[in-house]
């Protein structure tokens, strides 16, 4: 639906069983296609996410791993180049939403990532150390390397991403 009144953002909600997709009037045709897909995959990841518990798998893979436990996590819509973060100092841990629709190893593997910085906030040995007790780390960084790739070359994902699993 096309708003005069809307100036910049665009927003989306579920009508009825149809996602309504409002943007500004003054939006071109090719915006508005770039927009609806966006906000179409948003919907989605949204949805599929919604299924997943993910402070109690973050609560398991802590115990499985004798790795601290995060205070919150949560799953985000605004990371782009970065699979996951966190803010050791308030215990945080945010996930990109696009993780929610990859093999759980993958998503275990970014929550153990982001554990271990709880511990360690650098990337160093010890960090290492700790991040390789998920033993299927090699795999899941390979598959999140090529998945942060192949958003590049379709231009829908992190620009200029390093690949690294949870880049924080």
């Amino acid at each position: 639906m096309r708003s005069a009144r809307r100036r910049k953002t665009v927003a989306a909600r579920q009508v009825d069983g149809v996602l309504r997709i409002s943007i500004p009037a003054t939006m071109t045709r090719a915006e508005e296609q770039r927009w609806v897909g966006e906000m179409t995959r948003r919907f989605e990841r949204r949805a599929t996410s919604a299924g997943i518990d993910i402070e109690a798998r973050a609560a398991r893979l802590a115990e499985r791993y004798d790795l601290p436990r995060a205070r919150s996590i949560r799953w985000v819509d605004n990371q782009q180049a970065r699979w996951g973060s966190c803010t050791p100092a308030d215990g945080s841990i945010r996930l990109s939403s696009r993780l929610a629709g990859f093999p759980s190893w993958v998503l275990d593997h970014v929550i153990v990532h982001e554990l271990a910085h709880l511990a360690e906030p650098g990337h160093g040995p010890a960090f290492q150390a700790l991040v390789a007790r998920h033993p299927l780390g090699e795999r899941a960084t390979g598959f999140l390397l090529a998945m942060s790739r192949g958003e590049q070359l379709d231009g829908g994902g992190p620009e200029g991403g390093t690949g690294e699993v949870g880049g924080g």
